[in-house]
């Protein structure tokens, strides 16, 4: 048998070789890979310096200023509304003190405002609004704010032991104290100013009527609730990986979701409404003139400042408890290897 003769070629014979290039680390270039020699190659790697690994705000770019933990309310934003409380609170408290320009102004628009006695009776326009502006007035009381705050901190502890949040006593600890610090910090303000009633309605001794209590607790108490009410929305318990039987559980630190933006704005824009028709109430029936209502909002700003810090503070914290130990368990024999086959 003959095979088939193969041509052979010399040297002189082949064409021109012209060198290939080598793929080598410093000379790979596609866009967009991954690798060694890419000049890509930080795409598809997590960031290693602090520079990478910046939060990304709103809009997407670098530097933004972060937000509160749990609360889609920057920070910066935060620092300047209660700035601006603490310095309007100290100018309505000194202008009442020295019966300043400002107090004279709000007695004469309390006067043209307040209608004091009792509610009218019948179906007039006069009656209907008397009788929303009491009402009004009782939503500030203690018996309405302190079944919703009450509710809403059973809500947010149960749910923050539940996912096993490290700090989840922090926020309805706060909440429920600075709904009691309201009448410690009113009442000695009360005494020491002695600010007459609308129209110079006579007080007790050792009484006053700067800064309002019912407003205080109001605002302090819903804008509470509201918060307790984002911290309970950023928790939300993780699914555990699936694990073998014999394996010991394991606990998984919880997911924080911020509250979205939509839900949150439409929140403070009720809880302003809220307050409004208090302190509408307040002013309408005589109870309060409007000086007493906006320095008592802005006493309650700082109060919920604290609330806020603890939220933030409980979901920026936010690693699992440790497991509660169990009792020793006996030791488990090794398995009886199997006979060799023959």
């Amino acid at each position: 048998m003959r095979e088939t003769p193969r041509s052979q070629e010399t040297v002189s014979d082949a064409g021109p070789v012209h060198p290939q290039p080598r793929s080598g680390r410093a000379m790979t270039r596609t866009t967009g890979v991954s690798g060694s020699g890419s000049p890509h190659r930080s795409d598809g790697r997590p960031p290693h310096t602090p520079r990478g690994a910046r939060r990304l705000g709103r809009s997407g770019g670098p530097g933004t200023t972060p937000l509160v933990p749990g609360l889609p309310f920057p920070r910066r934003a935060f620092l300047v509304v209660v700035g601006g409380a603490v310095s309007l609170l100290v100018l309505i408290t000194w202008q009442v003190a020295a019966h300043g320009p400002l107090r004279a102004f709000d007695e004469r628009l309390s006067h043209d405002i307040a209608q004091h006695g009792d509610v009218p009776s019948g179906y007039s326009a006069s009656t209907f609004v008397a009788v929303l502006a009491e009402f009004g007035a009782d939503l500030g009381g203690v018996v309405a704010v302190l079944p919703a705050l009450a509710a809403a901190v059973s809500v947010a502890a149960w749910r923050g032991y539940r996912v096993r949040l490290r700090l989840w006593w922090l926020p309805p600890l706060t909440a429920a104290l600075a709904l009691g610090a309201v009448p410690a910090l009113v009442a000695p303000l009360k005494a020491w100013l002695g600010r007459p009633g609308p129209n110079g309605a006579p007080i007790a001794p050792g009484n006053g009527y700067y800064p309002s209590g019912h407003a205080a607790t109001a605002a302090v108490g819903y804008g509470a609730v509201l918060l307790l009410i984002a911290f309970t929305w950023a928790i939300a318990r993780p699914q555990a990986p699936s694990e073998a039987p014999e394996a010991p559980p394991t606990t998984v630190a919880p997911t924080v979701h911020t509250m979205p933006r939509a839900a949150w704005w439409w929140s403070m824009a009720a809880l302003a409404c809220l307050n409004a028709g208090v302190g509408l109430g307040l002013v309408r029936r005589g109870y309060h003139g409007p000086l007493d209502v906006l320095g008592s909002w802005c006493l309650s700003v700082l109060l919920l400042s604290c609330v806020a810090w603890s939220v933030g503070r409980a979901l920026s914290v936010n690693r699992p408890a440790p497991a509660p130990a169990r009792g020793p368990q006996p030791p488990r024999a090794s398995p009886t290897p199997a006979p060799p086959d023959r």
